[in-house]
This record gives structure tokens, C-alpha cells and sequence, in this order.
């Protein structure tokens, strides 16, 4: 049973805790976000104020936008969600690389045509291109390095258009680190500075698939979250591993010793707001992970999204918790305690469903806990530096 006595959690803001990380935020605290997707990434460049110790765990399941293109040509792990952490969490000050944050950023237009969008991307490689220009040695050497390993790969008649440059640099990186993600994020975070950790899940080139309510699967998480295909007519049941056509075994896939430790030494694990299954379930899939959860005596605080997720089919806050628990602990095995997997679900009070609190006392034992966590002009979208402070008032 785990240690952390959800009595604390009344609490927010906790203004004096609040004051010591915007102090002092290289001493912050370890907050450990499962995490994809973008709904994360204003929280994440707010967070900045509070702690340099932030992690994140995204997941390279993606399938779709950008990263569908790079994975069609080169059958390579998505990039796109661990790139957009990246640049949310670099130090954009002085101190730190606004030149190459700058031209990691960058995307080809999508209107030009796949002439004029090649073309801008060999002046970059040319090193003649402004942005690439203003970027000092010897990082420009580097980056250098990674493209023409990309552009070495990259097919004839490869499209340009809406490439975000940095993706193209960890593709590259991808390639000339012997399809392995790790060494190039390193090297991308500390070129761009990077105010805390981001890592892949898991490094490897896999999909995710889904068994829905009628016992069919589907495929590819961008047929799952209802933005680039129709959105599923029935639940989801159960999300799953997947080479893209087949289930793999959760034992396939183990969740990296790096990955583990920094669970284990995490002052808080969030599962934040984003889609519920492609964005925060997809990184709870690696075995080990429910486990390792488990284990961590600190608070587990789920942050539901707000407004409707096309994932969720109609799912009750209580239902999208009890989804948490059901992927946890097909790992930390079917006996373990609720409170050691999720012990807080923290809310805005003005998206609070009614009941939803004595229904997640009741069948869960987990603690709701309120804040007012948007602003009037924005109702539809959490206030960033709110959720971060709430967030440390937690840890």
C-alpha cells in the first residue's frame, strides 16, 4: 500500500512551495509526465518558471500528421510529439540556444510547392539559409551532420511540405545512431538546452491498435483519435502494442532501466490532460511500467482534458480513471490497490461533473481535488502557469 497520505492534497495553491521553486527552479521538484501529443506543451514551457527537473515520457506511437510522412519513407519510430517537448522545454533566453531553438522550429510552408519546399530545405543544408546562417559553431557542424545523413536516406521525391526541420534533424540522428532515438535526443537537448528530460517511452518503431467494444481491432493511433479519420463508433476496450498489423505481447516491449529509475525517483507522476488512449495510455503499454508505478510511494495525479475527447465514446470521469487503472494494472497485476496506481485526480472547478467525486471516493478510493485551473477568456483550455502551480503545490 503506498505511503502517500492523500490528506496533503487539499492544499492548492500552496503559495510557499510555489515561491521556493520560482526561486530556485534547478532545485525544483521531479514531476514525470506520460505524455504525447501537444495539449501538454503550454504547461510544459510554463513550467519552466517552477522547475528544471521535469520529465517526460512521450510516446513515438504516433502515426499521424508530420510524423505519418516520415514514417511511410523511412519506417522509423514517430518523432514529431518528442520533438514539440523538446523545443516547449528549451531555455528560450539568452542563456540559452534562441538560434537553433529557432531553426529546430522551422517548417516549410505548406502551400509552396514540393520544388520550392526541397529547395529550402538543401539551402539549409548548404548552410546558406538565414536560419542556419545565425547558428554559431560548432552546432551548426552538427546539425550539418544530422541532416545529411537524412537527406542521404530520404527517397527522390520525398515531400517538404510542412516539415518541421528539428524533425528532420532527429531523423537523421535516427539513422547515424543505428536506428536508436536516445543518443539523438540527447544531443537535441543539450544543443537547444533543454530545461528538464525528454524520452521516448520506449525505443522502438511500433504502433499502437485498439480492441473495441464488438471484439474488432483497429490499427494506427490515426485512426483512433477521430482528427484525421471518422471518429470510432463504438468504446474502445482495450489498447495494445502493435507492428501494425498484428498484436504483440506486452513482454515485447520492456520499459528501459533509464526509464524505470526516473519513475522511481519522480516526487510526482502525472498523467496529464491530452487523448486519453493515443497520448497517455500508449505510454503505459511497455511492460514494467504499471509495476514500477506501483512502487512509488508520491502522488499519482490524473488531469483529465478538457472538453470532449473523441477517444473517450462517452466515458464518465470515474470510467476514463477506471481505463488508467484497468492498463496499469495489467502489469502491477489485477489486485493492486487503486491508491498505488492513481490516488489523485485533480480538476478545475467549473468541469467538475456532478458526482463525479463521490463516485471516485466510492469506487476507487482516489481523492478529487479542485482549482480553478482556466481563465474566463480561455474556459476551454487549462491556464498553464495555474496548472504548473497546482502541480507543485502537489509534489
Amino acid at each position: 500500500m503506498s505511503e502517500f497520505k492523500v490528506t496533503r492534497c487539499v492544499e492548492i495553491p500552496d503559495n510557499l512551495r510555489i515561491a521556493r521553486a520560482k526561486a530556485s527552479p534547478n532545485l525544483g521538484p521531479r514531476l514525470l509526465f506520460f505524455s504525447g501529443g501537444s495539449a501538454l506543451n503550454e504547461t510544459a514551457r510554463a513550467l519552466k518558471r517552477y522547475t528544471h527537473n521535469s520529465v517526460h515520457l512521450i510516446t513515438p506511437f504516433d502515426s499521424g500528421g508530420s510524423s505519418q510522412v516520415l514514417r511511410q519513407a523511412f519506417d522509423m519510430p514517430a518523432v514529431g510529439d518528442l520533438r514539440s517537448r523538446l523545443i516547449a522545454l528549451a531555455d528560450e533566453t539568452d542563456l540559452g540556444q534562441p538560434d537553433i531553438f529557432a531553426l529546430f522550429s522551422h517548417r516549410f510552408p505548406a502551400e509552396s510547392g514540393r520544388g520550392t519546399a526541397k529547395a529550402a530545405f538543401e539551402e539549409i543544408l548548404s548552410g546558406n539559409h538565414p536560419l542556419m546562417k545565425a547558428v554559431t559553431q560548432p552546432m551548426r557542424t552538427l546539425i550539418v551532420q544530422q541532416l545529411r545523413s537524412f537527406a542521404a536516406k530520404a527517397p527522390a521525391d520525398f515531400d517538404y511540405r510542412r516539415a518541421s526541420v528539428g524533425n528532420l534533424i532527429i531523423a537523421g540522428g535516427y539513422f547515424s545512431s543505428d536506428h536508436a532515438l536516445e543518443p539523438t535526443l540527447f544531443l537535441m537537448s543539450r544543443m537547444v538546452a533543454v530545461l528538464g528530460k525528454v524520452h521516448a517511452v520506449a525505443d522502438v518503431n511500433l504502433h499502437i491498435g485498439a480492441e473495441l467494444a464488438d471484439g474488432s481491432q483497429v490499427h494506427g493511433q490515426r485512426q483512433l483519435t477521430g482528427k484525421e479519420a471518422p471518429p470510432l463508433d463504438q468504446p474502445i476496450c482495450r489498447l495494445f502494442l502493435s507492428d501494425g498489423a498484428d498484436e504483440l505481447p506486452a513482454r515485447e516491449v520492456i520499459l528501459p532501466k533509464r526509464n524505470r529509475q526516473l519513475i522511481e525517483r519522480a516526487d510526482l507522476i502525472c498523467f496529464p490532460p491530452g487523448s486519453l488512449f493515443t497520448s497517455i495510455i500508449a505510454n503505459l503499454l511497455p511492460e514494467g511500467v504499471g509495476r514500477t508505478v506501483a512502487r512509488r510511494a508520491v502522488p499519482k495525479v490524473y488531469v483529465p482534458s478538457l472538453g470532449a475527447d473523441p477517444e473517450c465514446h462517452g466515458r464518465s470521469l470515474p470510467g476514463q480513471v477506471e481505463a488508467l487503472l484497468e492498463t496499469l494494472r495489467a502489469d502491477a497485476g489485477a489486485a493492486c490497490p487503486a491508491e498505488d496506481l492513481v490516488n489523485l485526480v485533480l480538476c478545475d472547478r467549473a468541469h467538475l461533473p456532478d458526482g463525479a467525486a463521490e463516485d471516485l471516493a466510492a469506487r476507487f478510493g482516489i481523492c478529487c481535488v479542485t482549482a480553478d485551473l482556466t481563465r474566463p477568456e480561455r474556459p476551454e483550455r487549462y491556464d498553464p502557469a495555474a496548472l504548473s502551480e497546482a502541480l507543485i503545490s502537489l509534489s
